[in-house]
């Protein structure tokens, strides 16, 4: 008989575990039931220093970094930040359906942003190893990946020889050039639209947002072409850029993440995939790794708040 690998064996556990649960209650399983059920082990805090914090007219966004895909890229950016490099800078690209980028609309120039001690170029990390990634694999059908699921809490595609972030909505990328090496995070975007996954491997992911996409995704498009804005007076300011651990009082993100590693999360998954709502007529019974999305709640002193 061939062994069974430990991936398939967690498999079976969690299909159980979900199993189980449906026998015992007969409620339909929905992902508003499954959040309701979800314990406070099943959240996670993300860590301040790999929080990033946007600051525009309309509002704050706010995203989580993910070092064990871009180590080298979001020190580098860690470095702008800490010097205040974005700070005045602004979105200058809101293309339909697509991305948002920001950036020095200088660059290039003898009118550029210093970008002092930070690097001037880096090699790609478009992916890295498989081997010991965290992976929780779901069942998805996926045109630009062997196999699809979550690390730590972000969308992934994988050969099981290499792994990589896909380009899901929200997704934050690291611009560059034709060059493979000429992005170094001084340039930023967000996937606002579809989920244009012909980029994953080619482009360096960093994270994504957690909270404040509608101030990305509502912004005026841009004329120019690929959505660029045309002139100076449709740029949208940046405030500023902090990291997590820099803000203080009233200021400090209080966000929890849903743990992708947990049958809570394979319940949700399953929520996601089979609609048990009363709405749905036709329940889908597939999903897309895109489609399935990590919860996010606010938390304060006192507890959760949603």
């Amino acid at each position: 008989m061939k062994p069974i690998n430990l991936l398939t064996s967690i498999a079976l556990l969690l299909s159980l575990d979900i199993a189980l649960a449906e026998e015992i209650n007969d409620a339909p399983l929905t992902p508003a039931s499954v959040l309701e059920s979800a314990s406070d082990a099943d959240w996670r805090t993300p860590d301040p220093d790999k929080i990033m914090v946007m600051e525009i007219a309309s509002g704050r966004v706010i995203f989580e970094l993910s070092e064990q895909f871009a180590p080298a890229h979001i020190a580098n950016l860690k470095v702008l930040i800490k010097q205040r490099y974005f700070d005045g800078l602004a979105i200058i690209r809101s293309q339909d359906n697509y991305v948002a980028q920001w950036g020095d609309s200088q660059a290039g120039t003898d009118l550029a942003k210093s970008q002092g001690k930070a690097k001037a170029s880096l090699e790609p990390e478009f992916f890295r190893a498989f081997e010991g990634l965290p992976f929780t694999q779901i069942e998805s059908r996926d045109a630009y990946a062997n196999s699809v699921g979550f690390s730590g809490g972000f969308t992934v595609g994988t050969d099981k020889q290499r792994a990589w972030l896909t380009h899901c909505y929200g997704a934050l990328g690291a611009g560059r050039g034709m060059a493979a090496n000429s992005g170094n995070a001084a340039e930023l975007y967000v996937v606002t639209g579809h989920a244009p996954r012909h980029l994953d491997r080619n482009v360096t992911l960093l994270g994504r947002v957690l909270r404040g996409m509608e101030h990305l995704s509502s912004l005026p498009r841009g004329t120019g072409n690929l959505g660029f804005y045309e002139t100076e007076s449709e740029h949208v300011p940046i405030k500023s850029i902090r990291l997590g651990s820099e803000l203080t009082g009233p200021e400090v993100i209080n966000l929890q993440v849903l743990r992708t590693d947990t049958p809570t999360f394979a319940s949700y998954v399953k929520s996601r995939t089979y609609r048990k709502n009363e709405w749905f007529l036709d329940e889908a019974g597939k999903i897309g790794v895109c489609n399935v999305g990590v919860p996010v709640r606010e938390t304060s002193a006192t507890g959760t708040t949603d």
